[in-house]
């Protein structure tokens, strides 16, 4: 008994620390530092979306795999059937009517194979492998648009943190210059409408500071939203890359026509429209040869045992007797030949040259939109490196004349008007510079996207 009793507290340890170690791996997993990379992985291995999509591409593996059998295998049935008659039926055996009580069992097995079909068989097979490679890049497309929403969410809340943080720091320097202005109120150097100026500075940097916190926790919801990240658990971001700017903008000329043709050939958006014409084509070749008399071949075999339980001067032949003298088989090759359908023929194939001719129109539209949005993205990258590189010279201009006021103002030699407006606009800078390098960061992923690196691969 105290063998078996000792493992068993062993097995309820072990049991307990691997569900201890659990909890604190996926503690450490929800708690740890979060990188744009590591965002994008999260949403895409918790999205609904990609996961209904996956679904739909097995079920286009599955149509794809039932028509290859559709077409190179025959479709096999078997059957039995037992019944008792009472009354008057025919001798199975004399082929006489008879009043006697009857018992009856059969067995059949048949198949049966399309020999021609007008081709529609072969272009079901490239319709549904057409399907498959079109519902992979419609997954590839979702991941795509689900990584850029990261991008843009977590950018945000980058944008939101950072100027929080400034106003934060604005916040103690302004009760820090309050307190000074209070004492040299005291000691009779300033007025006290200038000390009523520095604490309606304060009060409008901690308004400020409270508005952008709030917009800070809204950003992060909209990022946790997009990634599927629990709401009630805690996210951080990690945000070292606001301190990549100056190695950032060292870049490659772009080419606009090389783009262009790499993504139209590339892009999902683009192998989805091409898709759309391969299977509207395959669809109009079916169409056209369904005028064509269709070929079939079926066979088969049959048996059945009999008995009269109600007559006991009849002796009943064996079950294997009867088995075997009773089977017969039969093949039969059947030759169709359409005539006359209501003119449905004509109709279907009248909309399928329609469906070619909108899917050709679509690629046309696709290929034109990738063409536009690639040379937008081009110019919007180098409107947001200028705009960046001009942003960070009046940053570094407006720091070095808010330092400069900022001494002069404990020195008691700016007035609290124009060292608030200095500070706004030494604030302003900070935003827009910032707002500019993330605007840049984002431009940019785009035009690598369209050169072929994928968002999660930047």
């Amino acid at each position: 008994m105290k063998k078996i009793f000792i493992p068993i507290i062993l097995i309820l340890a072990g049991t307990q620390c691997m569900a201890y170690g659990s909890d604190t791996t996926s503690a450490a997993d929800s708690l740890r530092t979060m990188t744009l990379r590591d965002c994008m992985e999260y949403a895409i291995e918790y999205s609904t979306k990609n996961e209904i999509q996956k679904l739909d591409n097995a079920d286009a593996r599955t149509e794809r795999r039932d028509a290859i059998l559709k077409t190179f295998t025959p479709s096999v049935s078997a059957g039995t059937y037992a019944y008792s008659n009472f009354g008057r039926a025919v001798d199975p055996e004399t082929n006489t009517y008879t009043n006697t009580t009857s018992f009856n069992n059969g067995y059949s097995l048949s198949a049966s194979i399309t020999l021609f079909n007008g081709f529609s068989a072969i272009n079901n097979i490239r319709i549904s492998q057409t399907a498959v490679k079109m519902g992979i890049s419609q997954e590839d497309k979702l991941r795509d648009e689900l990584c850029l929403a990261v991008m843009e969410a977590y950018f945000n809340v980058l944008y939101h943190t950072e100027m929080t943080e400034v106003l934060r720091k604005q916040v103690e320097n302004s009760k820090a210059s309050l307190l000074l202005m209070q004492k040299q109120y005291e000691t009779g150097q300033k007025s006290r409408p200038d000390v009523a100026q520095m604490e309606a500075d304060l009060a409008d940097r901690e308004y400020q500071l409270e508005t952008s916190y709030n917009n800070s926790q809204d950003a992060l919801l909209t990022l946790k939203s997009v990634m599927m990240w629990p709401v009630e658990e805690e996210l951080e971001i990690d945000r070292t890359m606001i301190d990549e700017k100056y190695s950032a903008l060292v870049e490659e000329e772009d080419k606009a026509n090389e783009i262009m043709d790499y993504a139209v050939s590339s892009q999902p958006s683009a192998l989805i429209a091409k898709g759309t014409i391969d299977k509207a084509k395959f669809a109009l070749n079916t169409a056209k040869w369904q005028f064509l008399p269709s070929l079939s071949l079926s066979g088969g075999w049959s048996t059945s045992y009999y008995s009269y339980p109600g007559n006991n001067s009849y002796t009943v032949p064996s079950f294997n007797s009867q088995w075997k003298n009773n089977s017969g088989e039969y093949i039969q090759l059947s030759l169709s030949i359409p005539i006359y359908d209501r003119l449905s023929r004509f109709s279907n194939l009248s909309k399928k040259k329609n469906e070619y001719r909108r899917a050709e129109a679509q690629y046309r539209q696709t290929v034109h939109d990738i063409k536009s949005e690639v040379q937008r993205a081009i110019q919007d990258k180098t409107g947001a490196r200028k705009s960046l590189v001009l942003a960070m010279k009046r940053s570094k201009a407006q720091e070095a004349t808010y330092l400069l006021h900022e001494k002069k103002m404990r020195q008691g030699m700016v007035s609290p008007i124009d060292y608030q407006t200095i500070t706004n606009s030494f604030l302003n800078s900070q935003a827009e510079e910032l707002n500019a390098l993330l605007q840049y960061y984002l431009k940019r992923s785009v035009v690598k996207y369209y050169k072929g690196i994928s968002y999660i691969e930047q």
